[in-house]
């Protein structure tokens, strides 16, 4: 790692406490997750092949430098080149072995930054813009709605495109399509539960939107599915965000941290629809290829194209303490690199936590500092689904950005393994 700023102090964090996420995630024993069956063992699938034209902030050639001029929403040392971590008394060093072009750690609770590497560095995102998609239209549709699909809504995927299997002429629930998303990164469920939402162009909008409303400033958005696009990028900052946000919904919650699911296929003996296993491509979470799962985790979303590299979203806890980690684009040639690199930076954060001086905060969103309303939702996926639904029915700001404190927990049961998730948002005091 390059440019690394390391400072020893005990002075108190100079970023202001930032609106909190109380996160709390018992894990059963890696050693309960299901065993793989032999044909799920098979490379990262990548989530497209190279844009026609260069993307701005693509990879290129790896002794590119970080542009001059990064953001520096959340604190000025997070727009600063290189590595930013303030160490205290018995405070561990930073893993060597961590070669992202782009790394973040934050606590997910009080939304501290606890060390980053170029974090505002605009880069392709891959399949971890999904999460912004899944914060901008989960809410939109209850889970048991049921969509027959049709070759329109399946038109303008990406060739070399990851696909769950979704199938025209055959209905699927709205349930199934996010379990595509989630598990398999299917592009064929995207782009269906975009069809739903009125067309990929409005949804790209309204994407857009709400990464503006997150404060992801470095994210502009292309495509729905994380396809590599001429001008599509994002940041290991935003990508925290949307995680972060999209944590606050427990169907959410539910989807990053399922390991296996059945999923829906063609019609078999007597009509009746057959169903065939998927598994997450979350290596954390599920363990695969040479990796165990890590101790903790509870989601949330990889991604992988040519243009891109691999790219990791995680949330973990131990101990009672939540971090949020992201990695883009590891150089390293070892195998699985971006969730090694991952799990390195979840082991320092734990070991650290209490022992650095913040770098830097993750903002909440505008709606949550103005008590604006985000105009998220429309009540159709039911006010249990939906954290401050009735707020907004009172008049009041829904979603993240409730002006009042919103508590809740769901259990999940996830093969074989129980993750137990709290959620509270309370604004920052005004």
């Amino acid at each position: 790692m390059s440019a690394l700023n390391v400072k020893k102090s005990g002075s108190r964090p100079r970023a202001p406490k930032p609106a909190g996420l109380a996160l709390s995630v018992a894990v059963a024993a890696a050693a309960v997750l299901p065993a793989l069956a032999p044909a799920t063992a098979a490379a990262e699938p990548r989530d497209g092949k190279p844009a026609a034209s260069a993307t701005p902030g693509a990879p290129g050639k790896r002794n590119d430098a970080p542009p001059t001029g990064m953001s520096r929403i959340g604190g000025d040392l997070l727009g600063e080149a290189g590595t930013q971590v303030r160490l205290g008394a018995g405070a561990p060093v930073l893993p060597k072995d961590v070669t992202g072009r782009s790394w973040i750690v934050a606590d997910a609770e009080s939304g501290q930054v606890l060390a980053s590497h170029n974090p505002h560095w605009r880069l392709p995102p891959a399949s971890t813009l999904k999460m912004l998609f899944a914060d901008t239209v989960l809410p939109e549709f209850p889970k048991d709605q049921q969509h027959t699909v049709t070759s329109a809504d399946l038109a303008g995927m990406g060739p070399g495109s990851s696909l769950v299997g979704v199938k025209e002429n055959l209905s699927y629930s709205v349930h199934d399509l996010w379990l595509g998303v989630f598990l398999r990164s299917g592009n064929d469920a995207v782009h269906v539960l975009s069809s739903m939402n009125g067309g990929v162009a409005k949804t790209v909008k309204d994407m857009q939107h709400r990464a503006d409303d997150l404060q992801a400033l470095d994210t502009h958005v292309m495509s729905p599915d994380g396809y590599d696009a001429p001008g599509q990028v994002s940041s290991a900052y935003d990508l925290t965000l949307f995680a972060r946000s999209g944590l606050q919904n427990k169907d959410f919650r539910e989807y990053c941290a399922t390991a296996t699911a059945k999923f829906p296929g063609a019609a078999g003996k007597d009509n009746k629809r057959d169903a065939f296993q998927i598994q997450n491509t979350n290596r954390l979470l599920t363990g695969d290829l040479g990796l165990a799962p890590y101790k903790g985790i509870a989601g949330v979303k990889n991604g992988n194209t040519t243009n891109a590299g691999a790219t990791f979203t995680g949330v973990a806890e131990r101990g009672g303490k939540v971090l949020l980690v992201t990695v883009m684009n590891p150089e390293s040639t070892e195998s699985q690199a971006v969730y090694k690199e991952a799990a390195r930076l979840l082991d320092w954060g734990f070991a650290a936590a209490g022992k650095v001086t913040p770098v830097g905060e993750l903002v909440p969103p505008k709606s949550a500092a103005t008590g604006a309303a985000t105009g998220r939702g429309s009540g159709r996926s039911g006010a249990k689904d939906r954290p401050g639904q009735a707020a907004t029915a009172k008049g009041e700001s829904g979603g993240v950005g409730t002006a009042l404190a919103i508590a809740g927990s769901a259990l999940i049961l996830v093969s074989g393994a129980v993750f137990l998730i709290n959620r509270r948002w309370p604004l920052r005091k005004r």
